[in-house]
């Protein structure tokens, strides 16, 4: 039986409203993300990058890239967007990750417009390649798309120009990234609810509809704290949180470990902690029954 593709179930739940995707940087935080009822995941570059001790500045590889959207995806059983940086290349390359995604079961990702070495989305000094050779990278992807998957995997054009360029290149850019294939817009570094409500409204006319549109709503960044609903209401489609769940659990551990350092105990706070019994019942487990590999 032929099994509907990721990309197809988060269409649906995007039309049905705007959809919360946390960030997951591993198997068992997809699998927090599932058991807490969201309905999509993201794999960020960022939080993939610092989980391997790396900044994010695009010093991974493609099949490390691959490997966490297949624990993610395989972890939570949601349809996943991934990052993809700046594709990992240039065409060529940019094909071959499309492909790669697909294959480690992705529902879509999303390309930045930055020149290598990349910078955090969040962060000034970033620069551009030129709306030309951007729009021939989606391009490439988005045939990259029709050939492995008939179009349902999401090709995203993230545009870092609001930063560079300003906001009204930030829109000129889209309008050609869609031109060129994309089927989904990230205009990041927007900095408020009516900035995010002006770049919707500049995105209705294109083509028979306008694209999908995805929010970053990140902590500590230039983006104002702004509510799920909210983002429905200014016309976005998916928001995705793609650093929190690694904030939070980095907050959480380094204060653990310094009360474990200054007390040489962990008594205070273990109400605080995911019990055993906890993180068996997340990972299906029954001690003393055969765990089966999922399907």
């Amino acid at each position: 039986m032929h099994e509907k593709h990721p990309g197809r179930t988060l269409r649906e739940h995007m039309d049905q409203g705007v959809v919360a995707a946390p960030g997951a940087f591993n198997a068992l935080v997809a699998m927090a993300v599932r058991d807490a009822g969201f309905t999509a995941a993201y794999v960020s570059g960022g939080a993939t990058s610092v989980a391997a001790g790396v900044p994010d500045i695009g010093l991974l590889t493609l099949d490390h890239f691959s490997r966490v959207v297949r624990e993610v995806v395989m972890g939570s059983g949601l349809p996943v967007i991934a990052d993809a940086d700046t594709g990992f290349g240039e065409e060529e390359m940019t094909r071959r990750t499309v492909i790669e995604y697909h294959r480690a079961g992705a529902a879509g990702l999303h390309l930045e417009d930055q020149v290598f070495p990349k910078r955090c989305g969040h962060l000034d000094g970033k620069a551009l390649i030129s709306v030309e050779q951007a729009a021939s990278k989606i391009a490439w992807a988005a045939k990259a798309s029709a050939d492995c998957s008939g179009g349902e995997f999401i090709i995203c054009a993230r545009t870092d120009a609001k930063g560079v360029e300003g906001f009204d290149a930030a829109v000129t850019r889209a309008n050609a990234y869609v031109e060129a294939g994309a089927t989904m817009i990230f205009p990041e570094g927007l900095a408020t609810a009516d900035e995010f409500g002006r770049f919707a409204q500049a995105m209705e006319p294109l083509k028979d509809r306008r694209p999908y549109l995805l929010a970053n709503m990140t902590e500590f960044g230039k983006t104002e704290m702004i509510p799920l609903a909210r983002f429905g209401e200014l016309g976005y489609d998916i928001v995705i949180y793609p650093v929190s769940t690694l904030r939070a659990a980095m907050g959480a551990m380094v204060g653990m470990l310094a009360e474990l350092r200054e007390t040489g105990t962990l008594e205070g706070r273990l109400g605080a902690m995911q019990t055993r019994e906890e993180l068996y019942k997340m990972v299906g487990y029954t001690p003393g029954t055969a765990w089966e590999f999922p399907a």
